[in-house]
Order: structure tokens, then C-alpha cells, then sequence
């Protein structure tokens, strides 16, 4: 092989890896997506299609399944309950149900903890998990992301209020799996907060840092929306 024929055929094995990669960033996250989402509605069929009745289930009339017919129904059922409730005789009943729940000693603390935690995050006027802030673990020098639950409450900031005065709760998610992590209590006066929403921080955690949301051309956006951007740079 000649010198002038080994460049031109390393420039068309990498014009061919650069073709793969380009296509498996773009192919990856979708196979991806269609997978766990296509995973999440076999899993709510397969809890809700079995107690339907043969009468109201199309997989007794058709000769294939229809998938997302669980979901409906699970979406249906929980609106109706939501609205049952809403009124006197739907609260009474749900009344009696959870002081049936509180008479067993194991079941009320799982259905109250659960309860609580529902509670705080899908009420209307809710700041959970809303905002972004850095905060030093786990030691001083080393920072880490985080989000902010709440204002601490009850015991916990009584104890502190001494030596940290007013704290935040905030959660602190592990890489990749940002469903785990650690609960902290932080002053509020160390926190940092980011002006990146929960999503594209999830985003930062999830890739380990390889999916930064591009801050520059975000507050640019937000400078230009309330016109402020040739003030600044003026």
C-alpha cells in the first residue's frame, strides 16, 4: 500500500465511525424512551387488566391486546375517586377509611408516611423540589447539587436553631440514579442557588456532568425578555 492511499483510507474509516456515532447519539435516547415508557405501560396494564371485567375489557372481543388501556382506565379511576371526594359524603367515607387504617399498628405508619409525603408534593401551593442550590459535601472545598424540599420544621430546627440557625431540607441525589440519595439539613445561609430548573439538573446528575445546560444562552434569553440586555452590555 501506498503512503498516499493509507490516508485516504484512514479518512474514510473515521468519516464512517463519525457517521455511526452521530446516529447512535440520536438512535440511543429514543430506543431508550420507547423502551421504559413502553416498559411503564405494560406494568399499569398488567395491574389494571386483570380486574376488569370480560364485559368491559376490547381484549376479550379482539384477537390482540390494545397496551395504554390499563392506563386510561387507571387515570379514569383515580379522577373519580378524586372527584367522590371532593364532596361531603366522599370525605366521610374516606374518613372512616383511614381511621380503619390507623387501628393497625404496622399499616398506619407506612399509609400516614406515605400520605404526608403525596400531600406535600401535589398540593397547589407547593415549593417542593422547585428550586436548585449547591451546598458543601461531604466536605468543605467539595460542592454537590442539590434540591430543596422545605423549610426544616418541628424538632429537627428547634435543635438547630441554636447552632445553625434557620435550615433548609434538601435533597441530595446520587449518580445516575437520582431516586436515592441523602437527606440533609443545611443552614440556609450556606446554600448556593442555581438559576437551572429540577429538570436540567436531573439531566446534570443523570449524565454525571456530561449534560450541562447552557447557562450563557439562558440568561441571554431571559436578559432579552425583559429588556436588559443592552443595558448590560453598555
Amino acid at each position: 500500500m501506498s503512503e498516499a492511499e493509507k490516508p485516504k483510507k484512514q479518512r474514510y474509516f473515521t468519516r464512517l465511525r463519525n457517521y455511526f456515532f452521530t446516529g447512535l447519539v440520536i438512535c440511543a435516547p429514543l430506543a431508550i424512551t420507547a423502551y421504559l415508557t413502553w416498559t411503564l405501560i405494560g406494568w399499569i396494564d398488567g395491574w389494571v387488566k386483570p380486574y376488569l371485567p370480560d364485559l368491559y375489557n376490547p381484549d376479550s372481543y379482539l384477537p390482540f391486546t390494545i397496551p395504554g388501556f390499563g392506563v386510561l382506565v387507571a387515570l379514569f379511576v383515580i379522577t373519580i375517586v378524586g372527584f367522590l371526594t371532593a364532596n361531603l359524603i366522599g370525605k366521610s367515607i374516606i374518613s372512616y377509611g383511614e381511621y380503619l387504617l390507623s387501628r393497625m399498628p404496622v399499616v398506619r405508619n407506612i399509609y400516614s408516611a406515605l400520605k404526608q409525603i403525596f400531600e406535600t408534593v401535589f398540593r397547589e401551593d407547593s415549593d417542593s423540589f422547585q428550586s436548585v442550590v449547591l451546598v458543601e459535601y461531604p466536605r468543605k472545598g467539595i460542592w454537590a447539587l442539590a434540591f430543596v424540599a422545605t423549610d426544616t420544621l418541628g424538632e429537627v430546627q428547634s435543635r438547630l436553631d441554636d447552632p445553625a440557625g434557620q435550615t433548609v431540607s434538601v435533597f441530595l441525589p446520587t449518580t445516575p440514579n437520582p431516586t436515592s440519595g441523602f437527606l440533609l439539613f443545611v443552614p440556609s445561609a450556606d446554600v448556593v442557588p442555581l438559576d437551572m430548573s429540577v429538570e436540567e439538573a436531573a439531566k446534570l446528575v443523570i449524565s454525571a456532568g456530561l449534560v450541562a445546560p447552557e447557562f450563557g444562552q439562558k440568561k441571554r434569553e431571559a436578559l432579552e425578555k425583559h429588556g436588559k440586555l443592552e443595558v448590560q452590555e453598555d
